[in-house]
């Protein structure tokens, strides 16, 4: 179970919609072993398979919750329907996010304050459930990686604003930039 590279913004991977998983064998099940591990690497709370350069609809998740779901858990072709977001601008304190294809940003972003989610588990067997609060957002997150969002592009102008300067000035956007978890994607602290 190999730690893989994580893809950063600007390879196509990320900004593509994923396919759909219709064989449950040995290489989806490597997939998913070795997607645990980058997470765990990376100290992610979330991966979705584009971030590993796969182009598949499946993602991990390590994140206590108070909603009765597994802490750990991998979901393969999900279907995410969140609540509507909350009127207002989002709270740079309380509501900013990350992502581990966008390494070292954190803008605000407000997003639905529940989901459901069904889809399937690593054997095929059928899952549904529901989720609040953070783990609704980290579900919206990862499910948004399948569609060929990243969480920057759902910023307000503003942000997206920022973001798009930060990422330009830390020269990311080119296809076949990686990093491995465990190793500063910067060590020249650019």
């Amino acid at each position: 179970m190999p730690a893989r590279p994580i893809t950063i913004t600007g390879e196509p991977v990320l900004h593509r919609r994923a396919e759909v998983v219709t064989d449950f064998g040995p290489d989806l099940q490597q997939l998913i072993d070795d997607m645990f591990e980058t997470q765990l690497a990376a100290n992610g709370v979330g991966l979705a398979a584009p971030q590993v350069g796969v182009g598949l609809r499946v993602f991990t998740w390590q994140m206590a919750n108070e909603d009765g779901v597994p802490e750990t858990g991998v979901i393969v072709n999900p279907f995410v329907r969140a609540t509507k977001p909350p009127e207002g601008k989002p709270d740079k304190d309380d509501e900013s996010e990350g992502c581990l294809s966008v390494p070292g940003l954190h803008y605000p972003l407000r997003r639905g304050e529940r989901a459901e989610v069904t889809g399937f588990d690593r054997e095929g067997r059928e899952l549904a459930f529901s989720t609040t609060g953070w783990f609704a957002r980290c579900m919206q997150h990862e499910y948004d990686h399948l569609n060929g969002f990243l969480y920057v592009d759902r910023l307000d102008e503003r942000w997206k604003k920022k973001a798009r300067k930060a990422i330009r000035g830390e020269g990311w956007g080119v296809a076949g930039l990686t990093w491995m978890p465990g190793v500063d994607p910067d060590p020249f602290g650019h």
